[in-house]
């Protein structure tokens, strides 16, 4: 009995090892990556650490725990505060020695933010990584499943970040997706302006239609 038990504990051990090292750059993930999306992340994280010096992290959940009925000024006070935690809690697993990068996101509280050592905040471009390759993919309303679209959030985000250090570095990553970030991104933009451009179109046939059938009625 005690030699299975030990053997029971010996296997959950390694499990967890296990998937501590796999997850040495994502904080978290809220049961929201799928797996490729998972291992990609890893692949290109432990390419950034060894060729560009740069730890890079994602931090994902699906509810953060501040409450969305909270005034926005106290929102954002808390925000603050989960932040600064966060920055003290890498620093001190790095000894406040290496740079880094975290790219968090919580669903609930529609929230995304890159977070970085002083030195990179003139290397990644914060806003349009989340304007362009982050918030695009999840705020689309498609037919692609949650998981799906924070998967490709998180891992177009997390590319693009670390694309930029690497360019500044003059280093080319073999990890990297290149273009194909952007592209999900512009297309989803092409879609959304050809989504209002209709709509507004269709506003104007509609108004003239209502003015064609009052001239008839008028007559």
């Amino acid at each position: 009995m005690y030699k299975h038990i030990r053997k029971g504990v010996l296997l959950a051990s390694l499990f967890l090892i296990s998937n501590l090292y796999g997850n040495e750059f994502i904080l978290n993930s809220g049961g929201l990556i799928d797996q490729r999306a998972y291992e990609k992340i890893n692949t290109i994280g432990n390419e950034a650490k060894a060729k560009l010096g740069v730890n890079i992290y994602l931090d994902v959940k699906g509810d953060n725990g501040i409450n969305p009925d909270l005034p926005l000024k106290d929102r954002i006070a808390i925000m603050k505060q989960k932040e600064n935690a966060l920055i003290s809690q890498i620093k001190l697993d790095l000894n406040g020695t290496k740079p880094f990068v975290v790219l968090t996101v919580a669903l609930d509280q529609q929230y995304a933010n890159i977070l970085m050592s002083d030195d990179l905040k003139n290397i990644v471009d914060r806003d349009s990584i989340l304007d362009e390759y982050v918030i695009p993919l999840l705020a689309a309303k498609d037919k692609n499943t949650l998981n799906s679209k924070v998967s490709a959030a998180a891992l177009n985000g997390y590319a693009e970040i670390s694309d930029e250090i690497a360019l500044s570095k003059g280093v080319t990553l073999t990890s990297s997706i290149g273009s194909e970030g952007k592209t999900a991104s512009t297309i989803w933009k092409v879609f959304m302006y050809t989504m209002v451009l209709s709509g507004i179109i269709l506003y104007f046939l509609v108004i003239l239609r209502e003015k064609k059938i009052k001239a008839k009625t008028n007559e």
